[in-house]
Order: C-alpha cells, then structure tokens, then sequence
C-alpha cells in the first residue's frame, strides 16, 4: 500500500484564492447577467500588459533560441550571471549581500514554500507567522508536519500566532517566547502596512539574541511611496546575519504569469544541525537547488534583466504609478462611506473594515451578489482577518472607477 503525507489532511479546506474561484463560478454559472458585469479585485493578479522592454528582451531571447549558433539548453541552477548581478546592482549595490548571494527562481511563493526542504521539520523548529497571514506560509508548514491540528479559527497547533491588528498599525509585538523561525512580509500581504526602520531593527535585534532566522518576503517593494521605509531587510543592520529576503518580478514587472524571482541569502546567515554545529543556510539552499530545480527559463530571465535597463524602470515606474493611483481610488472611496480603511499607501492593498453586523464571508457574499464585484475575504488570512476585507489594486483604471461606483451604491 502506497502511504499518503496524512499531513495535508491536516488542511481544513481548499487553498484561499481557488475557493475563492469556486464560489465566483458558482454565481457566475447561477447568474449570466451577473457574470458579464463582474469585476475581479480579490486575488493579486496584475492586468497591465508587460513592459515593452521586457518584451523586446524576451522576443530577442527567443530568437537566440532559434538559431544553433546563439541556442542554450540548461542554464545554471542558480540563475545566469547576468540577472543576478543585475539584482545584485540595483537593489544591493550598499548592502551587504553580493551577486553570489542571489539565487533566481520562478517566483518567491514558491520559494517561501520550498525553504523549509532545508529546517528540520516535525516540531524541531518553534516557527511564527503573522495573523492575518499570506496563506503559504501556514499551510506549506502543515504539509511538510510543522504543525498539529488546526481549530476552527484555522490556527495550528505548535504555530506560534503573532497577532496584527489595526491597534498595532498591523505590525506584531515582538514575542515574549523564543522562537527560532519567523515569517514577516513588508509591505504586507494582506493588509497593506509597512513596517518602519524601528520595528525591523527590534525583529533583527531579537533574532541575532535568540538564534533566530527571519524569512522575509519583500515581494511588494516596489510599491512603497515613503522613502523612510526601508526596502529591504538588509537596511537593517545585523540582518545579513539572520534574514533571507524573498522577492519576485511578478507584481512590479507583471510577471506573475511570465514566473521569475529571487532569494537573497548571505553567506553569514548560519543555522545549526543536530549536534549544534553551524552550518551556512546558503550552502544548504545551493544544494537543494541544484538537486531540486533546473533554473528560470532563459527568455524568462533575460526579461527579467531588462527591468533593470532604463526603459525598463521608466516602464515599471509607470505600472507602480497606475497601481497605486488606483489603491488612492479605492482608499477614498471607502473612506467617503465610512469605512475603516487601512494599508494602499505603500502596498497595492487596501484593508478595510467590514460594515457592523458582517463578517468576512458575508462581505464577500454581499459584494458578489449585490455589487458585482470579488473582493479577498480577511478570515481568509487567518482568525486574526474576520472583520476586514481586502481590496486588490492590480486592475485597469476603468474598472476601479467602476468598482468606486458600486462601492458607493451597494455600502453606503
């Protein structure tokens, strides 16, 4: 008898965003008139077309791929040399992380999935996540057996729940308890909110005293607007020490459907085995990539270097600026009808409060039937999101403007 991982048994319902699928098709096939007018705001997926030297660069890639004398078959594990010293140059060129230090990936929710094939698992780690959470990080913890059963809140045993709440601006305390793995994603995922320099310096700070590591996930840097903002973790000092950074192309250069990102991974960055010897967490990263992953495609990655060109940033500069227009829009516009609202001001979310008497689900609910529109449910995220709803950004000016207008209409 072939054994299953009973572990993902554990999972108490589908994936968020595919539930999310079901119950809009559901409507949609019970209501035609209504699948014509509806409009996506829930999952974080980009509209705008790709930049156009993004595409140059890929089409040009292709073309080498035709011809034998400019053909390539696998490419190095890693990534080739030339994005990541790209990387390496713009978003590290002051920090202390260098272009070895970079593996390219298809994407960082993947990466955030596949890092823990490197910890030990099975409760050896004491492992923290935010609450409201992006759902990757709880779940690929109960898959691999980090994790008891989960409640009916969808909190795990043996998690330990950092709770982020409009009282704390949505950035949690520092834990009272040692914990030896810990999930932050700034800007947010989903509530929108940035962490200052104060607040990551105090997670590096307990990190480095209690042997810590801090898995964080930068996917939305791109879109912070305050420039006291730290972009990424490695502003911090002390980080390069504890921190691994996760970042994609995917929301900046649209490539959510095109698939390339990065882990930042210092050489200094240590973990222990069973005998407490230090043992570099990069080296065990390598191994399983190389193992594990042939590499991004080629075109893929010569795309990727091309948001770095000039007309690259110029063209992601325009997509930011279109996106985060649109969070103002949608910010105002749940403001106007007295609405709670949080995050859209460094991040393409907007958080808000659901009306008294709703819950999440029933926000959903009454947003799909009544407005036509799909928001993001907070419970979603965690028992710490019921109450709120999220707002996704990524749209096309039209639609938010309309999405305004029924807000207006159907919430008021």
């Amino acid at each position: 008898m072939a054994r299953i991982n009973d572990n993902f048994l554990k999972l108490k319902a589908g994936y968020l965003f595919p539930e999310i699928g079901r119950r809009v098709g559901a409507y949609t096939d019970a209501n035609p008139d209504g699948a014509a007018k509806l409009i996506k705001c829930g999952i974080g997926d980009v509209t705008e077309a790709l930049p156009e030297a993004v595409r140059d660069a890929m089409n040009k890639a292709v073309d080498e791929l035709g011809n034998r004398d400019t053909f390539r078959g696998y490419g190095p594990e890693q990534g080739y040399d030339f994005l990541r010293n790209a990387v390496a140059d713009n978003y590290y060129s002051d920090l202390p992380v260098t272009a070895d230090d970079i593996f390219i990936s298809d994407g960082s929710k993947c990466d955030t999935g596949n890092v823990l094939d490197i910890f030990a698992a099975n409760g050896s780690n004491k492992i923290a996540v935010t609450d409201p959470v992006y759902p990757v990080y709880v779940d690929t913890n109960v898959m691999i057996g980090n994790t008891g059963e989960g409640d009916e809140d969808g909190r795990y045993e043996g998690l330990v729940y950092l709770s982020c709440t409009a009282e704390n601006n949505f950035v949690p305390a520092i834990p009272e308890e040692k914990v030896d793995i810990i999930y932050l994603c700034y800007p947010n995922n989903p509530t929108g909110a940035s962490a200052t320099r104060e607040q990551l310096t105090a997670w590096v700070e307990y990190a480095n005293a209690n042997d810590a590591i801090i898995l964080y996930d930068a996917a939305y840097e791109a879109f912070i607007q305050d420039p006291e903002v730290p972009r990424s973790i490695y502003e911090i000092e002390g980080a390069e020490k504890c921190a691994l950074e996760f970042r994609s192309f995917s929301k900046n250069g649209g490539f959510t459907g095109v698939r390339c990102g990065f882990i930042a991974i210092p050489e200094t960055v240590t973990g222990a085995d069973a005998d407490g010897n230090r043992v570099s967490i990069k080296s065990l990263w390598s191994r399983r990539t190389s193992t594990k992953f042939n590499g991004a495609s080629y075109p893929v990655q010569r795309g990727a270097e091309a948001i770095f060109s000039d007309a690259g940033k110029a063209q992601v500069a325009a997509l930011v600026e279109h996106y985060m227009s649109n969070a103002a829009l949608l910010s105002e516009a749940c403001k106007e009808i007295g609405l709670s609202v949080f995050g859209g001001e460094n991040a393409p979310y907007v958080w808000v409060a659901c009306p008294a008497g709703l819950t999440s689900w029933d926000m959903f609910d009454k947003m799909l039937t009544e407005a036509n529109v799909v928001i993001t449910p907070g419970s979603g995220f965690g028992a710490a999101g019921e109450g709120y709803f999220r707002i996704s950004a990524f749209n096309s000016r039209e639609n938010v403007i309309e999405v305004c207008k029924r807000l207006k209409t159907y919430l008021k």
